[in-house]
């Protein structure tokens, strides 16, 4: 089992449980009112600035979607809290489900599309699973079709978001610990599942291929500038590093989900803050935006090529739900 693997996915854990609370903030202003420069994992508090679940719908098409459970009533209200009910230092839904992607992987000793979609399916359809209130559209739609009578294979939408990446991280630790040589392969068709996009293919191939690089002991700004050529240039990266974290995203890049420029805002962190994995989460954090799903990236690339510092691990709450050990079902958890 490689090292830097592992450590690519716990990163990815840390920095999504870290920008949790701030997630989907754009007003960095209001940020700093309601969060100051907070250092570590903290609760969400509400009211949430920015919210727009006052103006989100969802209507289960019959009980094969229904995947809100007790959280659709909240759903209309203003300035309510995407992760309301989380505590500090727990992981959004898509991480949740990485977790259990993860584990899967290595319970049945390989990747299986099949396997993993029945397992997703069983997960979102079991009441008190996850506790996030609000659940992005690529699931809505993947549901939405299933209920319509599609097969699970063709339940996944056209999704340029980076939250298409959020398991990709696990899914390479998985298969690194199983020795598995068609991780490209694997890596692929599982974002597929649900996010058909050029863009998201690109992206995942991208990160893929860095993380690689760094398990073989490759310099992380090295891989960036080698696998993200097409994306960023070297001259530019530097430029950035220079600038404030704001000003990289917010400014020179949007911090909304969309790729290709989410990914590229955060190869521009993993690139100023290559040395520094703490530094970069909390950076990545305080810029607001999607960061939770940058952390996929952003935690990836930074945990594998400094390691995630113990501090951060023990006060992770998704540290007992990595065991593989267990007999129970995975959508029990």
């Amino acid at each position: 089992m490689n090292d830097r693997s592992q450590n690519a996915f716990l990163g990815s854990l840390v920095a999504d449980a870290v920008a949790m609370p701030v997630h989907w903030i754009y007003d960095t202003t209001a940020m700093d009112l309601q969060y100051g420069e907070f250092e570590g994992y903290e609760a969400p508090q509400s009211p949430h600035p920015d919210s727009i679940l006052w103006r989100s719908t969802y209507s289960p098409r019959n009980e094969k979607a229904e995947i809100l459970h007790g959280m659709a009533k909240y759903w209309g209200q203003p300035g309510v809290h995407y992760h309301q009910f989380l505590e500090a230092g727990e992981n959004t839904i898509n991480y949740l489900l990485a977790i259990q992607l993860y584990r899967s992987t290595v319970r049945i000793g390989r990747y299986d599309a099949d396997e993993w979609l029945e397992t997703y399916i069983k997960l979102m359809q079991t009441p008190g699973w996850h506790q996030d209130t609000y659940l992005e559209e690529y699931h809505r739609a993947f549901f939405d079709r299933l209920a319509a009578g599609k097969r699970p294979r063709n339940c996944g939408i056209e999704d340029f978001h980076i939250g298409g990446l959020a398991q990709v991280p696990a899914l390479i630790a998985a298969l690194d610990a199983l020795d598995a040589d068609s991780v490209e392969d694997n890596v692929r068709e599982h974002v597929a599942l649900t996010h058909r996009h050029l863009n998201t293919d690109a992206a995942a191939l991208a990160l893929m291929r860095m993380l690689a690089d760094l398990a073989n002991g490759v310099a992380l700004r090295d891989t960036i500038e080698h696998h993200g050529s097409s994306w960023i240039g070297r001259n530019l990266l530097d430029r950035l590093a220079a600038m404030k974290d704001r000003k990289i995203l917010g400014q020179h890049f949007s911090t909304a989900c969309y790729l290709p420029a989410s990914f590229v805002g955060s190869l521009c962190l993993a690139w100023k803050y290559a040395d520094d994995f703490s530094a970069g989460i909390l950076a990545n954090a305080r810029c607001g935006g999607d960061n939770c799903h940058r952390g996929a990236v952003v935690g990836s690339l930074l945990g594998a090529a400094n390691g995630v510092p113990e501090d951060w691990l023990r006060d992770l709450k998704s540290m007992e739900r990595l065991r593989c050990d267990t007999l129970e079902p995975v959508f029990s958890d």
